[in-house]
């Protein structure tokens, strides 16, 4: 049965609300995964993408999202500093355009940058797109106006970074402070300004598959181009701090299902690839065919040489 959906996809058919997705819940995951990268193979070839991120202000964050650290609402006891200089983000983001990295993204916590720390994004995404020609430029500032997104593309970047978390009906679970329609609109505002999505969510979360299915049909339904997976890390002081750390099966299959309602788009796996055996490779034979690779926000990640060598291994082209 599941290569009868695989050959489907494959010639066209598209998984919406509508469908039975018992089959992919049930199968056996090696077929999931088989079938999976199978899609993967035809519909991306053997590129991956590698992408990094800088924190560019962190903690002291007004939003209640109940797995971060950089919330006001909690302790978590990290570090907190102001937006950085436009000079470090761009040292920084040289050391990664030499190591062949394929995109670089700023990334501050709170319910939207603006005025002055704004000012300085767009001074240092400037620098960038001029002294980092190699190297794709994104931005992850939270629920922003329209006009702050064409500023943005202005100054060079191509790709937004905006995660729905969740499912519509589990978003209240996770945040309160803004909604998950709010979410919706800041996707809409950056695609009407020109520039390409990211955005996906975390699992482990204590969401159902249902949730999981939701939102993968829902970013299918907005044709976002990358999809990053982050598999929760508990962190001591949040309201998730408790949950177990999600078992390897289950965020493979959940890879794995996200590429069959989104065949042809990048799935990549960022935060708690590094929970996983083997720093979390296996996702590359479940569907996945991107990564965020370098230190997290808040916590470790793996290593850039590491993750090209042993994707270079599997075969991938970077």
């Amino acid at each position: 049965m599941i290569e009868k959906l695989t050959e489907e996809i494959i010639e066209g058919r598209r998984l919406n609300k509508e469908d039975d997705f018992q089959l992919l819940l049930h199968e056996d995951l090696s077929q999931i995964c088989k079938g999976a990268d199978r899609l993967r193979k035809h519909f991306l070839g053997n590129k991956a993408e590698l992408c990094s991120i800088i924190n560019g202000r962190s903690g002291r964050c007004s939003e209640d999202c109940k797995f971060c650290a950089q919330s006001s609402h909690y302790s978590t006891k990290i570090k907190e500093y102001p937006f950085l200089e436009p000079e470090k983000i761009l040292e920084d983001c040289k050391r990664h355009e030499e190591k062949n990295v394929g995109r670089y993204s700023i990334v501050t916590a709170g319910r939207k940058l603006g005025g002055e720390e704004m000012e300085k994004a767009l001074e240092a995404y400037r620098a960038m797109a001029k002294s980092c020609p190699g190297i794709g430029l994104c931005a992850s500032f939270g629920l922003l106006e329209e006009n702050d997104f064409v500023r943005l593309r202005e100054a060079g970047v191509t790709r937004y970074h905006a995660n729905i978390e969740t499912s519509r009906r589990n978003f209240p679970n996770i945040c309160t402070t803004h909604t998950f329609e709010q979410k919706l609109e800041v996707i809409r505002r950056a695609k009407r300004a020109g520039l390409k999505v990211c955005s996906g969510g975390i699992i482990g979360m204590g969401e159902t598959w249902e949730d999981r299915i939701d939102m993968a049909l829902t970013l299918s339904s907005f044709q976002v181009e990358s999809i990053p997976l982050n598999v929760l890390r508990p962190i001591k002081g949040t309201p998730f701090g408790y949950l177990p750390v999600l078992k390897e099966e289950d965020i493979l299959r959940t890879v794995g299902i996200f590429r069959y309602i989104n065949p042809d788009k990048e799935i990549r796996l960022a935060a708690g690839r590094n929970s996983m055996s083997s720093g979390g490779m296996k996702v590359f034979c479940a569907g996945a065919n991107g990564a965020i690779t370098g230190d997290m926000l808040t916590t470790g990640g793996n290593k850039i040489d590491q993750d090209r060598q042993e994707l270079a291994a599997m075969g991938f082209i970077l």
